[in-house]
């Protein structure tokens, strides 16, 4: 008896308990009365809450009954909190949140930085953008490279930019360091980044003269902000000429946690098959790989993040020796795994007070077999970083942080095929650690000035270096304003040369720029001139630092989406000047990764009607440098210009809860031939250019996401 009357009271005080419960939902517009998604909206000083969805609507059901505060949060907006009386009758809210002042009104630092987040007001890219860029091929660094700075180089894997090389750039994703953040690859031939440009939510692009937070990149920092709880629970399925992959994201019915993950397997012989590559492939490449992903909201402010990824490669590939007479082939096998994860949390506390905190473990092994030698490769980084910001009055910020890394470095050589039966192993360990201060003082909202200072320690390098950095930037007008930054950088030495006996010390550039945009909602105009000194770089021929250099350009960008209905397109300008004397160089030269000028059109339409996206994209970059040593002026030779021409299209089609994209890209749809540079045998009779692998690639894909509609999404990124 006594055992059904406690059955019957715990049936009773759960059916008060659903009783009690209120269905709060709603919609939350902007000041255009356009859907707002990704709005934090909750009951104060409670769990209850959710965040809008793409359509901007929101629900949720509150435990309290009576009269509460119910709280809408959005970066960018102002907060809004308002007195409501929840009863056990279902209760509608809806409202309109205006964007606040630190976002619409006032000035912005602005010099060397590309912000490319869709929550931002000066967005230049979102991720929608990147993989409709025609010759990006769905790629980031691809599509940044249509932007002014970024060199157009395809032998080699890696953003260059203004005047520095591809190591000279570090991606940064959630401000942790990513160690390896593209495909491992045979020599001379480029590798596109390993991150899809649909894991984040805001990409800032720094050319230069960038934050006090980031360090160990003399000449730029792109880094990328994942994104947060996905808008609704949905997957994914990708058809397409080089692979398949899918996907899963599941979100909690509270709205306030989530987890995902994606396999993806590609292998191009099949591709090879149809379309002829010069190089011989000994095993065509295949990748296979996936990522996992958890999202779980703390509390009103708090966010935990994790994310993990893993990829293998595989590829072998003959090239004809350029020394031999005979017709003898150099054998390149690689294998590669490569595994990189990312923990962050980032809480709110007290009112002016906010923390990020994160830790990071990467390892990349590779695996090389030549005629000769077994090689491999490994590469880790154990990291750890956290940031206090705290507000001083209404704009002002104040921000103290401080990371640590720990790398691993390990090469074996085997040469028994050699027969000589040799064989080398140097390990490499370093304890790097940084600490940094930097202040945004607004003055007035039309001028601000950015303050700071970034210290460093390596134990490799046995010396503390401190670097400051300064940037002022004053609105000339409603939407224009003139910006200026002056900043110091240093770098350790390239990775081979830290297996040295004598390592070298660091490199480091020093950057002036000035910088004027006007931006609009539909309109972006930027121009910035710039001066960067090198110093301190790596001299091979005594492994001393005696090397300089400098770097000195123009860069312009201009973007329209308005003034022709359904085409967005931009216009990308970069004039380099660049000499430097550093490795093994006789004298001060133009390096072989720079061209004088550089150029982009990028262009896109979109017919709403057809449901169909096409688009094109043109590129030139005047002829390179490169070493021929039957010319006694050294690095005096040039490759021809380069030209490429890719286009794109796209059709979209919304199945019930299916969004379908059935997309081709074609890169260099002319044929134009495009010379990297040439490779000279020992005695300077035979020469080789470097060229792509083919001069063409195309690429046909299906995809399908089921449970999220894009539709509105590629309109809205349309118009």
């Amino acid at each position: 008896m006594n055992r059904i009357l406690f059955t019957f009271t715990l049936i009773l005080l759960s059916f008060q308990g659903v009783l009690a419960q209120t269905k709060v939902s709603g919609k939350i517009l902007d000041q255009k009365k356009q859907p707002l998604p990704g709005v934090n909206v909750f009951i104060k000083d409670t769990y209850d809450g959710a965040s809008t969805g793409a359509d901007g609507t929101f629900s949720f059901t509150a435990a309290d009954t009576g009269d509460v505060i119910i709280v809408c949060s959005f970066i960018g907006f102002e907060q809004i909190e308002k007195k409501i009386k929840l009863t056990s009758i279902d209760f509608t809210f809806n409202t309109t949140m205006k964007e606040s002042l630190n976002e619409l009104k006032v000035v912005t630092i602005s010099a060397g930085t590309i912000e490319a987040s869709d929550e931002k007001k000066t967005t230049v890219l979102k991720p929608l953008d990147i993989v409709t860029t025609a010759g990006a091929q769905g790629d980031i660094v691809g599509a940044l490279k249509t932007l002014p700075g970024a060199q157009q180089v395809g032998e080699s894997e890696g953003l260059f930019v203004r005047g520095g090389d591809g190591s000279e750039t570090k991606t940064i994703i959630d401000g942790m360091v990513v160690n390896k953040p593209f495909f491992s690859a045979a020599p001379d031939i480029a590798s596109r980044g390993r991150f899809s440009p649909f894991l984040f939510k805001g990409t800032v692009f720094s050319t230069g003269g960038y934050s006090a937070q980031y360090g160990q990149g003399m000449s730029s920092v792109l880094a990328l902000e994942t994104q947060d709880l996905p808008a609704q629970t949905s997957s994914t399925l990708a058809i397409s000429s080089v692979g398949i992959g899918g996907g899963y994201n599941k979100l909690w019915k509270e709205k306030n946690m989530s987890v995902g993950f994606d396999l993806n397997y590609a292998n191009l012989l099949p591709y090879f098959k149809l379309v002829k590559q010069t190089p011989e492939y000994t095993r065509a490449p295949q990748f296979s790989g996936g990522s996992l992903n958890f999202r779980k909201k703390t509390s009103t402010t708090g966010m935990l993040k994790f994310y993990g990824y893993f990829n293998l490669s595989d590829l072998g590939i003959k090239t004809l020796s350029i020394d031999s007479t005979n017709g003898f082939k150099n054998l390149f096998e690689l294998n590669n795994s490569d595994v990189y994860t990312n923990l962050t949390y980032k809480e709110r506390l007290g009112e002016k007070l906010l923390m990020n905190i994160g830790a990071s473990y990467s390892t990349n092994v590779d695996n090389i077999r030549t005629w000769t030698d077994s090689i491999r490769s490994q590469s880790d980084m154990t990291q750890g970083r956290i940031v206090f910001s705290r507000g001083i009055g209404k704009l002002s910020m104040l921000r103290i942080g401080a990371e640590y890394q720990y790398t691993y470095d390990d090469v074996k050589i085997d040469g028994a095929a050699s027969g000589y039966g040799y064989h080398i192993r140097n390990t490499i360990y370093d304890n790097y650690s940084a600490q940094f201060v930097e202040a945004d003082i607004y003055i007035t909202q039309k001028l601000v000035w950015r303050a700071g200072a970034r210290g460093e320690h390596s134990t490799l390098e046995k010396e503390y270096v401190i670097s400051p950095r300064t940037s002022v930037a004053y609105k000339v007008g409603e939407k224009s304003q003139l910006s200026l930054a002056y900043g110091q950088f240093y770098q350790k030495p390239d990775r081979t040369y830290l297996f040295y006996p004598q390592i070298p010390g660091y490199n480091k550039a020093t950057h002036y720029i000035a910088n004027i945009q006007r931006v609009d909602d539909f309109h972006t105009l930027r121009a910035e001139i710039y001066y960067k000194k090198y110093d301190n770089l790596t001299n091979l021929n005594d492994s001393t630092n005696s090397g300089y250099g400098y770097a000195q350009g123009l860069d312009v960008f201009w973007r329209d989406k308005k003034t022709i209905k359904g085409v967005d397109y931009w216009i990308s300008y970069t004039y380099l000047e660049t000499k430097r004397k550093y490795q093994n160089y006789p004298k001060e030269v133009t390096p072989p990764f720079a061209a004088k000028h550089t150029a982009s059109l990028v262009f896109k339409k979109f017919f709403e009607k057809l449901n169909l996206s096409s688009g094109f994209t043109y590129t030139y970059a005047s002829g390179r440098p490169y070493y021929n040593p039957n010319n006694p002026e050294f690095m005096s030779d040039r490759t021809i210009d380069y030209h490429s021409l890719g286009i794109n299209g796209a059709y979209l089609r919304q199945i019930k809860n299916c969004f379908a994209v059935l997309a081709f890209s074609v890169t260099n749809t002319i044929g134009n031939e495009q010379i990297f540079g040439y490779r000279y045998s020992y005695d300077g009779k035979q020469s080789a250019a470097i060229t792509p692998p083919a001069k063409r690639f195309f690429f046909v894909g299906l995809f399908l996401s089921f449970g999220q509609n894009r539709s509105k999404e590629v309109i809205d990124n349309n118009n």
